[in-house]
């Protein structure tokens, strides 16, 4: 198989796959490397002419093809080869050129010799050139692959002012194994008959590089190789590596005991602080459950108190619009009755019409009373959760409009009993008749008082109407400075979780902040939610979109969200928490602003989820006054 027959290249990040590849077939001997008479081949290379290598020129050359700046398929197929041979083969020749694969134990030397540590090689006879007026060689990473075999960390160039000195240092791991491999690279060029001793007894060195494990006698050389060393590192015996290592490991040995009784008394320290705070947490466990078992009997008394105060009384407005049931059919029948004397003569039947129009305007007045008490009843529920104070106000505001009222109707009944009567002695008397003048005389200034006391009670009622008026528009202004000041005061920090400002129709942006989360990245989760935020508060803003109907609930109409597209659209999209807060901000700029359909502050009781009253306002304010006076 010849590389260059390949149709097309890969790319750099898939050389390591195709070398993965490549190992695998030659593993399964899909690719020959070994040739009958113990020489070598490259089964990549098949168009040149020599393809007999030995072990050490195999590899060098798949090295060097591997480390070139050929293409992809290339590099990867002999970076395959040299994987094979370094893992799969070893060499079968005997020629002085083997590599020699020495074990630790047999590579042991005077414990008295002296070595550089940590382990380095010397590298001498480098090939340079002269160019651009100074000596220049091979670079540290060049050599270093060539070397590879003994797995050396790095290659180290020497330099002068002339340029490439011609030597280099070769750096090992500081570790056995890397004595093992500087050790093995000192046996190579021994072997190689290109060793220390070659190279001082020689007379005529060769072009080849020659190289040795660095001793106490280049370490206490003259010149650029003594003075690296010198630099970088220190004389060591393997008997004293040895025992400074044992030193070591006996130092750590009783670190790790002395870290190991620590974690022993720790850990039983540990034990003892668990053991109590189980205890007292079983404790505080029994004292909540009797808490909570003395909560829920105390809250079950005082449901039971609301529902026995609550039938007690429906049963009374029950009873009470039995009696006005009673009292109408009782009016009913005496209509009938009336009726009945109708043929009666034209003074009496005068007198029954006005007695059956007073019957009516009973009837009438009862039939209001019936509406008030049913009005009554619709308040109770609301009325049941007001302040204590506020409802007696209200209950007094009621009991007074009653009493005027009824003396209105009292009133309005007398006057028209005086008129029936005065219509009655204008026909029974005559022009002579002087007691029956007079009679008429009395009822009518009766009659004149009765109508003068009317009109002053109509007086009353539109001072007390106007009272009102002026009453409720105070309250408003109040309320609307104390918005005004609460807004100031939130500006200046001023702590509100009890009372404070909420704006009707304005989106909570937590939902769409906790559902843009589970849907977008965190980095677009903030985007989306401000952005889907401000679509959706646009959209309340939109007069056109009213998803509201009117529906009955206990005979009383009320507009109640229907099931609208968008909002069925946004429950499916952005999930239950999400749409719960467009209904209730959408509710909320029903209530306070259906025309103009823009927010609105309201001053609002954060613990209760109501409206505040102005007295918790008050109390809120001067409390936090005197906090903050307090601190100062």
């Amino acid at each position: 198989m010849n590389c260059s027959s390949e149709d097309s290249d890969i790319s750099d990040s898939e050389i390591d796959h195709h070398e993965d590849k490549c190992y695998l077939n030659l593993q399964n001997k899909k690719y020959v490397v070994e040739n009958a008479n113990q020489t070598y081949r490259c089964p990549f290379c098949s168009g040149k002419k020599k393809q007999e290598y030995q072990y050490k020129d195999l590899l060098q050359h798949a090295t060097a093809l591997g480390a070139s700046n050929r293409k992809g398929k290339v590099k990867a197929y002999h970076r395959a080869i040299v994987k094979f041979l370094k893992n799969d083969l070893t060499e079968t020749g005997g020629s002085s050129s083997q590599l020699m694969v020495i074990e630790e134990g047999s590579i042991r030397p005077e414990l008295d010799e002296q070595f550089v540590f940590p382990w380095m090689g010397v590298l001498v006879n480098v090939p340079t050139e002269f160019k651009n007026g100074r000596h220049v060689g091979e670079s540290g990473t060049r050599i270093r692959e060539q070397l590879s075999r003994f797995n050396p960390l790095k290659v180290i160039p020497l330099w002068n002012f002339r340029g490439h000195t011609g030597n280099a240092i070769v750096d090992f791991r500081k570790d056995w194994s890397g004595f093992k491999d500087a050790m093995s690279f000192d046996n190579y060029f021994e072997a190689e008959n290109r060793g220390k001793r070659d190279w001082y007894e020689s007379k005529t060195h060769l072009t080849d590089i020659y190289g040795w494990i660095a001793r106490s006698e280049d370490y206490n050389s003259v010149g650029p190789i003594g003075d690296h060393l010198r630099k970088n590192g220190d004389l060591k015996t393997i008997d004293e590596l040895e025992k400074e290592e044992s030193r070591k490991k006996d130092k750590l040995v009783a670190n790790l005991a002395n870290q190991i009784e620590e974690k022993k008394r720790h850990l039983q320290e540990l034990e003892c602080k668990y053991n109590e705070t189980t205890m007292s947490l079983d404790k505080m466990m029994e004292e909540r459950d009797v808490l909570h078992q003395a909560y829920n009997e105390e809250i079950r008394k005082m449901q039971r108190l609301a529902r026995d105060h609550s039938q007690k009384v429906f049963e009374e407005n029950e009873k009470l619009r039995s009696e006005l049931d009673i009292k109408r059919k009782e009016l009913d029948e005496r209509c009938k009755q009336l009726d009945q004397l109708v043929a009666q003569n034209d003074i009496e039947k005068q007198r029954l019409d006005d007695e059956k129009q007073k019957n009516a305007l009973k009837n009438s007045s009862l039939h209001l009373a019936t509406m008030e008490q049913k009005k009554a009843d619709e308040n109770v529920l609301r009325l049941v959760e007001e302040q204590k104070r506020e409802k007696e106000a209200a209950l007094r505001k009621i009991l007074h409009l009653e009493r005027q009222l009824d003396a209105k109707q009292k009133l309005e009944l007398e006057i028209q009993q005086l008129k029936g009567k005065l219509q009655v002695m204008k026909h029974m008397g005559g022009e002579d008749d002087s007691g029956v003048r007079k009679k008429i005389e009395e009822l009518s200034d009766e009659l004149k008082e009765k109508m003068e006391e009317m009109d002053a009670l109509e007086d009353l009622n539109n001072t007390l109407l106007a009272k009102e008026r002026i009453s409720n528009d105070e309250l408003q202004r109040s309320r609307q400075e104390l918005i005004t000041g609460l807004k100031d005061l939130q500006e200046a920090s001023w702590p509100q979780r009890l009372v404070g400002i909420k704006r009707m129709g304005e989106l909570d942006n937590k939902p769409f902040q906790i559902s843009c989360k589970r849907k977008f990245s965190k980095d677009e989760a903030d985007f989306r939610a401000a952005e889907l935020c401000s679509m959706w508060q646009d959209e309340l803003k939109n007069p056109e979109w009213h998803p509201f109907k009117i529906v009955n609930v206990d005979g009383k109409d009320q507009e109640v969200i229907q099931d609208d597209e968008k909002l069925q659209n946004l429950k499916e999209e952005l999930g239950e928490e999400v749409y719960k807060a467009v209904t209730t901000a959408l509710l909320e700029i029903n209530e306070y602003n259906p025309s103009g359909r823009y927010v609105i502050p309201e001053l609002w009781n954060f613990r209760a989820g109501r409206k505040a009253s102005l007295k918790e306002v008050i109390q809120y304010i001067l409390k936090q006054w005197k906090n903050s006076k307090r601190k100062k």
